[in-house]
């Protein structure tokens, strides 16, 4: 039997297990509140040598006690425990999934993040009217950003490896009472790829209380998404404490970006025929990617203004505005179309639209939204994406100790409330590696989620596929790609 292997098999998969939790390591210390963005020590200027990188990152003890801190790792964890209160106690919409190969039966979810999230916020808004810009939520999350990030990876990888060992517990002669499956490209027999793609399809586990908590989905709509906004409004108060006031760019950035995670957890049952849900099995990649790369990589932009606030001025507010809304409208009327397609065939907007009528009985759409791109609605989601980054401009700052000279008078320096200085001066444009490095990302995750898609859907529909790629010809972007 031939093995296939996405991410460059087992050492694409060691590399990106072992690689991205150091990638965001690198971000949290080259990018900082202590020397800029990116550390001096890195910029053709400076000689690059370890004690300047060490200056420049804070790092000079190098203790692991500059990592990893018990204190945080305890609070973390509450954090988790709290959120799966709040799934428990809290109303729920209930929603049967897709039905599973092995079994022909679906099954059921319990959905409630964006009430957990609003309950959240709401008590955070308590705080903050109480205690403003210093509330100990907000000043914990930025004193302690890197004890944070590594008790959330530590997190990551002891659930990883709990669920490939209890992967191993699944009862393969289908159908077994307890509905568990194996995912179909999980169990490769190589351990790294296996544990980094997940075993299991539908790994779930019943705690006192709490009941029985399906792990894929409450991580994809929870505690990463909801963490993603708190660090945000965490870097919002940074900046006050900062300079004493708010910049325009920090309030959209953080506005549109807790859009986009309230509005994914309001419409969440989604996900439920996402890919991640009916094939991925639960693994490192879901793990890291739901509970650290979202909520860490995702907030790089608020943190980078928090230090550097940038202002647009309502031109530059309004033009941003109306990328993010453009990409919404393109996103939700095509999803909502084929939605409308599927479940509604006979209504108006769709009935006259054309289709393949293929011969595994489904239809594919050829027309509306769905005849300008295969995958129109991954545009329209990068799209919703581009604001993220482009109010930090062409990035980057360099922090000057308090009483230093700025040279260059042209050079805009700001002075923070501590008395240092932030200027661009040789950073400029060298801090878009870190502030778009989400916008290049995410492009790249979405033209290999249509490939992956593509292969599947050739696998399943033969020429039916082939017919319609002939019929829609680009794959995301019209007449580029």
């Amino acid at each position: 039997m031939t093995v296939e292997y996405e991410f460059g098999g087992p050492l694409g998969a060691a590399a990106i297990t072992f690689g991205l939790p150091l990638l965001l390591f690198l971000f949290a210390f080259g990018c900082n509140d202590v020397a800029g963005c990116p550390i001096p020590s890195i910029l053709p200027s400076r000689p690059f040598t370890w004690a300047n990188v060490k200056a420049d990152t804070g790092l000079l003890n190098l203790s692991l006690s500059d990592f990893i801190s018990w204190e945080a790792i305890f609070i973390t964890v509450a954090y988790y425990v709290y959120g799966l209160c709040l799934w428990r106690i809290l109303p729920a919409n209930e929603v049967y999934g897709t039905k599973l190969v092995h079994h022909g039966r679906p099954l059921l979810y319990r959905f409630n993040a964006s009430f957990a999230s609003v309950v959240t916020l709401a008590i955070c808004a308590a705080g903050t009217f109480l205690k403003g810009a210093h509330f100990a939520v907000w000043t914990y999350i930025t004193d302690h950003y890197v004890h944070l990030l590594t008790a959330n990876i530590l997190i990551s990888y002891i659930l990883s490896a709990f669920l490939y060992m209890n992967s191993f517990t699944v009862d393969t002669k289908y159908p077994n009472r307890d509905l568990r499956e194996l995912a179909a490209g999980g169990t490769t027999g190589h351990m790294i790829y296996d544990f980094y793609i997940g075993r299991e399809l539908n790994p779930r586990l019943t705690l006192p209380f709490l009941g029985e908590i399906d792990i894929k989905t409450w991580c994809e709509v929870c505690p990463g998404l909801t963490g993603w906004i708190l660090l945000d409004l965490a870097f919002v108060a940074q900046q006050y404490r900062n300079y004493g006031y708010i910049s325009d760019s920090i309030i959209f950035t953080a506005a549109v970006q807790a859009y986009y995670v309230l509005s994914s957890q309001y419409n969440e049952s989604g996900i439920l025929t996402m890919i991640d849900i009916t094939t991925d099995g639960m693994g490192f990649m879901l793990s890291f990617g739901d509970l650290v790369w979202v909520p860490f990589l995702y907030s790089t932009q608020c943190r980078y203004l928090a230090v550097y606030p940038v202002h647009l001025g309502w031109m530059r507010i309004a033009a941003v505005s109306a990328i993010f809304v453009l990409g919404i409208y393109i996103f939700k009327a095509a999803n909502n179309q084929k939605h409308m397609f599927r479940t509604q065939p006979n209504h108006s907007a769709v009935a006259k639209l054309s289709y393949i009528q293929t011969r595994r009985g489904t239809r594919l759409l050829t027309a509306g939204w769905w005849g300008i791109a295969r995958h129109i609605n991954y545009l329209g989601d990068w799209l919703q994406a581009l604001p993220f980054s482009l109010p930090t401009a062409f990035s980057g700052y360099i922090l000057l100790p308090a009483g230093s000279a700025v040279l260059d008078a042209s050079q805009a320096a700001i002075p923070m409330l501590d008395g240092r200085v932030a200027v661009q001066g040789r950073a400029t444009g060298w801090g878009i590696i870190f502030t778009y490095f989400y916008v290049l990302y995410f492009a790249i995750l979405l033209i290999h989620r249509e490939r992956r898609d593509d292969a599947m859907c050739a696998k399943k529909y033969g020429d039916d596929w082939k017919e319609y790629k002939r019929m829609v010809r680009w794959r995301i972007v019209p007449w580029i790609y």
